[in-house]
């Protein structure tokens, strides 16, 4: 759904590290001393070395200067696997935007940026991240690893994602989350952004790749991502427009009044559809809003973390 007659990808944000790092600074900064307590890796104390012990985290320094072996101890040490999935379908770039900011994202712009920052929590937790990206196919698949060179080649997919010039017309979501699914051998975290508009509906399909999703007791959190204001309000003035479908190109005109009542209660029927599934299926299930900020995600993805075990 669009109310335009072109679609086209605005250029992405041109230091994609540096943004995502300064929004998971402020997160942390707000949620010091918090329920969250133990998200940092860094530093906590010294403890006395035990003989036997790994060597790996002798404070060498400290013995220099008092002659006796000590361990760094930190305050969380963790080996979680998370796999972020990125829908990169036509549909992902509503609203259209011509330079994507913090004030002004996309649903794509949006995922990239929240992927990004995610990615930036989990180098910091020393934690493997691979992604998934698909959109007509299944363009893009790298396991989950936790080496800086990793990291830089993740962020410069990330960051070339919307300088094409033609984005996807179609997708299929169902067919991608299956071979997605087949590929994630070792118990892992799986996020994905998702606006769940697909070119071909069939809910059961779609229903059933999810529930594949948690296929060797993976944990799951589904972040829908939307333009609320419109794409779930309908809220357009009463003006004749045209509404372009960005994934088939089919359109239609007409006045947004005499629709609005009857469109909000399909889409909210659909979204309740997919609500109860999630529940069924043990997935989490997160309405984001392109227009709002990314606490919601920053803080579910917290307490999703904290309960892997």
């Amino acid at each position: 759904m669009n109310p335009s007659s072109e679609i086209q990808k605005a250029q992405l944000f041109p230091n994609l590290e540096l943004l995502a790092n300064q929004i998971m600074e402020g997160f942390i900064s707000g949620i010091h001393k918090s329920p969250f307590h133990g998200f940092s890796a860094e530093f906590a104390e010294h403890k006395i070395y035990n003989k036997g012990e790994s060597t790996k985290h002798i404070d060498w320094k400290l013995f220099a200067r008092t002659d006796k072996l000590y361990t760094k101890r930190y305050e969380e040490e963790t080996n979680l696997r998370c796999h972020i999935i990125l829908d990169n379908s036509a549909s992902m770039y509503y609203p259209e935007v011509k330079k994507l900011g913090l004030d002004n994202l996309n649903k794509i712009g949006f995922s990239v940026l929240a992927t990004a920052v995610l990615m930036q929590i989990l180098k910091k937790q020393r934690d493997a991240v691979g992604l998934s990206v698909y959109s007509d196919r299944y363009s893009y698949y790298a396991a989950e690893k936790s080496s800086e060179r990793h990291h830089r080649m993740l962020l410069a997919k990330l960051s070339e994602i919307s300088k094409e010039n033609a984005p996807a017309k179609k997708t299929e979501t169902y067919d991608y989350l299956h071979l997605i699914a087949e590929k994630l051998k070792r118990r892992s975290l799986v996020i994905l952004f998702t606006d769940m508009f697909q070119t071909t509906v069939d809910d059961e399909k779609l229903f059933d790749a999810l529930q594949h999703l948690k296929y060797n007791k993976h944990q799951v959190v589904l972040f829908h991502v939307m333009d609320r204001e419109t794409e779930l309000s309908f809220n357009f003035d009463n003006t004749p427009k045209r509404f372009l479908d960005m994934e088939t190109g089919a359109h239609v005109d007409l006045y947004a009044d005499t629709i609005r009542e009857g469109y909000q209660k399909e889409v909210q029927h659909y979204f309740n559809a997919i609500k109860l599934k999630c529940a069924q299926y043990k997935i989490k299930y997160v309405e984001v809003d392109v227009r709002a900020d990314f606490a919601m995600v920053m803080n579910t993805f917290m307490v999703e973390r904290k309960n892997f075990a």
